[in-house]
């Protein structure tokens, strides 16, 4: 590169926790601190994470200290000290709240470059689209992390075609890969034996998740499977009410809630077919992970879902919110021959491998803040204005 010169980048997020586009982000700022960026990450709430790791890479942290809920415009000050502290050559922010506080902020802050990243296909209502569209003025560039999302905000009218692009969220396929001497330990660890056919699920214990249409169809799976096993990763504010269901649907002792973990690879290699159910979605890093870690896929056909999943090919795409259906492709993946779940697993690696190596992406985003620096510097030249 040569007019970003590798040189100031602030990433600006909502919050810090164990969601994927708050592990997408920390994958950019890691591959371009990597690349040679000086890297500052701001979250507008106190982050969740241990960043230890990260901050001896030479990555800097700091938060906003907003309060989940409260709007604060004592924020923008803040975010206006360490944009004047840092001096970033580019702003790039993740997440409708941290998109509008930025755009906004650069009304009293000099940014020289502004980009937003949506991370899913809705992030809001019609106020908050009306949001969007009243502040895209205020950034150069806005992406979101599937084409089905672009078109969705287009239609919205949050961006406008053209100014508005499709760049996905990329996997480190170092780090997800499938663990075959890790199997049977974890398994065991699971509860789960050797017979045992066993499903996964990874993400957050939200409403748009859709969980209970899961465990609803795992009703019958089990059923005519009662050896099977679901073991759901993740933290939320849905748990205690999911528990009680799978109570009430008599499942309990087939389900297990495993909490955050910080070792999914592993439990994907100990996995043997991975399910989401999920009402909307963007481009979910747990598709992408799953698939690096050649793990067959159900998934509810919403979002950019089925630009992560080949329908018969790497797996199976259902209509949301369709226990019966989703229960029918779950059984028919695990009625299918080892050998063809695992060539589904292959074909599923190698499209993830060609389209969302991370290094790829990372090497697309600077290609795209190269762009944006040579035209703002054109632009200056010609005496025009920039934002």
């Amino acid at each position: 590169m040569n007019a970003v010169c590798k040189r100031n980048m602030l990433f600006l997020i909502t919050s810090l926790n164990h969601a994927g586009a708050e592990m997408q982000v920390l994958e950019l700022a890691s591959g371009l601190n990597a690349r040679g960026w000086s890297v500052l990450v701001v979250s507008m709430l106190k982050p969740a994470l241990d960043l230890t790791a990260y901050e001896r890479s030479g990555i800097v942290f700091r938060h906003l200290n907003m309060i989940r809920g409260v709007p604060d415009p004592r924020s923008i000050w803040k975010l206006r000290r360490l944009i004047l502290a840092f001096r970033p050559d580019i702003v790039h922010s993740h997440m409708i709240h941290a998109n509008l506080l930025a755009r906004v902020s650069r009304l009293f802050v000099s940014v020289p470059i502004l980009v937003s990243t949506a991370h899913n296909t809705y992030e809001g209502g019609r106020l908050r689209m009306m949001m969007y569209r009243m502040t895209d003025p205020l950034c150069e560039l806005m992406t979101n992390v599937s084409q089905d999302a672009v078109n969705s905000f287009i239609r919205k009218k949050a961006s406008p075609e053209g100014k508005i692009i499709c760049v996905p969220n990329g996997v480190n396929l170092k780090r997800f890969r499938r663990l075959e001497e890790e199997r049977a330990a974890c398994r065991r660890e699971l509860g789960a034996d050797g017979e045992s056919f066993v499903w996964l699920c990874v993400g957050r214990l939200a409403a748009e998740k859709d969980y209970p249409t899961l465990l609803r169809a795992w009703r019958l799976i089990v059923r005519g499977r009662p050896d099977s096993r679901l073991f759901i990763a993740g933290a939320g504010d849905e748990l205690n009410a999911l528990k009680q269901l799978a109570r009430s649907l008599g499942i309990a002792d087939s389900v297990r809630f495993l909490g955050i973990r910080n070792d999914i690879s592993r439990l994907m290699s100990a996995a043997d077919a991975y399910v989401m159910s999920s009402l909307w979605e963007g481009m979910p890093m747990v598709l992408l992970e799953a698939s690096a870690c050649e793990l067959p896929i159900v998934a509810t056909d919403v979002g950019g879902n089925r630009e992560v999943v080949q329908d018969g090919v790497s797996g199976y795409l259902v209509p949301a919110a369709d226990a019966d259906l989703l229960a029918e492709r779950m059984e028919r993946m695990m009625g299918l021959p080892e050998s063809v779940r695992r060539e589904m697993s292959r074909r599923g690696r190698d499209f993830v491998k060609g389209r969302y190596d991370i290094d790829a992406i990372l090497s697309r985003w600077e290609s795209l803040y190269e762009a944006l620096a040579a035209s703002r510097t054109a632009l200056a030249e010609t005496g025009g204005s920039a934002v």
